[in-house]
């Protein structure tokens, strides 16, 4: 393993800068690690430089069966994540049940789902046939320094009470990007009578 140090000049988002980096080379894998910036390997493969944080998850609605719930995820994506968020993905983890979800009703706003601010323009939202996984693409990028909220929204909460995971990944902006997992958002449903 050996570590270099040169300038290196890249085209970002927000213009052309001159950043420091370092060329880490570790068993003939090489990669360059940008200090103020995002980290990318010599492939172009584009990562975040500090990841996003799922900060909370909330179900409008807690109680089994009901429809006409929401499910917010609460997203920060820190001054120096180094890169724009581009999507996020959502995937059920753990539950008794399969929810199945409205994806036309997928919403986003700046701000988290107790103070919503300005709605985040959806380029789209897909599910995976295999994995379940709901992919939503933003039609902007979210700069870094920005708290987000996703929604998504099931046919309705599931049957069978109990706790319910969903793992949250958020990829930066670029053809070629590395997710990062931040986590599982944590929902408990409960049978009606058992939540009043």
């Amino acid at each position: 393993m050996y570590l270099t140090s040169k300038h290196i000049v890249k085209l970002s988002s927000w213009g052309l800068a001159v950043l420091w980096s370092f060329s880490l080379t570790i068993s003939g894998h090489k990669l360059i690690l940008v200090s103020a910036n995002a980290v990318t390997a010599p492939s172009g493969v584009v990562s975040f430089n500090k990841s996003p944080r799922l900060i909370d998850a909330h179900t409008t609605f807690s109680g089994t069966r009901i429809r006409g719930a929401i499910y917010y995820f609460d997203v920060e994506l820190p001054q120096d994540a180094g890169e724009p968020l581009e999507q996020i993905v959502i995937r059920q983890r753990q539950g008794q049940q399969d929810i199945k979800f409205r994806l036309d009703r997928t919403v986003a706003y700046r701000g988290t789902h107790r103070k919503k601010k300005a709605p985040l323009n959806i380029a789209s939202v897909t599910q995976d046939p295999d994995s379940q996984a709901i992919t939503i693409v933003f039609d902007d990028y979210i700069n870094p320094g920005t708290t987000f909220t996703v929604g998504v929204k099931p046919r309705r909460n599931p049957f069978y009470d109990g706790i319910y995971l969903f793992g949250v990944t958020a990829f930066p902006a670029g053809e070629e990007s590395n997710g990062l997992y931040l986590g599982v958002g944590r929902f408990h449903f409960y049978r009606l009578g058992d939540y009043f």
